[in-house]
């Protein structure tokens, strides 16, 4: 609902697309539908958390019930709370899982409850954002950098997983 995932809403709109969006900040992803629907465009919002698998499978369902078919997954949630600036020794294992849960896991979930919808299509396309922290480090990044390169290796595998069926699997990384 904010920065490059309201962005990326709104040129999907604006192309024509119908739009899910999915977010913890309420207010921020009902402005954003506001503002594609002044724009001529057609969105919904579902607020929840993305680390959640029932918040995952009930955005999706919401997708399908109103929209009836969903072709596009963007994976773009990602957290690197000002308190988690810390190495790995000092970083809690709270923390630790938070950024992995919301960064990693969310992508593993939502593309878990999109794939059956796609391979019913027999096509689809799921684009995983990353970030320059999967292929260098930045200091006192570690969680987050661990869960970009994990991003990255869980895209190859879902491309070669999932390209028989007509579904692609890419990452993007911003920068």
């Amino acid at each position: 609902a904010l920065g490059i995932g309201a962005a990326t809403a709104k040129a999907y709109a604006k192309a024509g697309s119908l739009v899910t969006i999915f977010d913890i900040n309420k207010n921020a992803g009902l402005d954003i539908v506001k503002s594609i629907v002044e724009e001529g465009g057609e969105a919904q919002f579902f607020h929840g958390d993305a680390s959640k698998s029932q918040n995952c499978l009930d955005a999706v369902n919401m997708a399908i019930s109103n929209y009836k078919s969903l072709s596009v997954l963007f994976n773009n949630v990602a957290i690197q709370p000002p308190d988690s600036y810390l190495n790995a020794v000092d970083l809690s294992e709270e923390m630790w899982d938070k950024i992995i849960n919301v960064n990693l896991k969310s992508r593993y979930l939502m593309a878990k409850f999109s794939i059956p919808h796609m391979k019913k299509l027999g096509k689809g396309v799921i684009i995983n954002m990353s970030s320059g922290g999967a292929t260098r480090a930045h200091r006192s990044f570690c969680a987050y950098d661990a869960s970009k390169g994990g991003i990255e290796a869980l895209t190859r595998a879902m491309a070669l997983d999932l390209g028989p069926y007509g579904i692609r699997v890419c990452a993007l990384m911003p920068g």
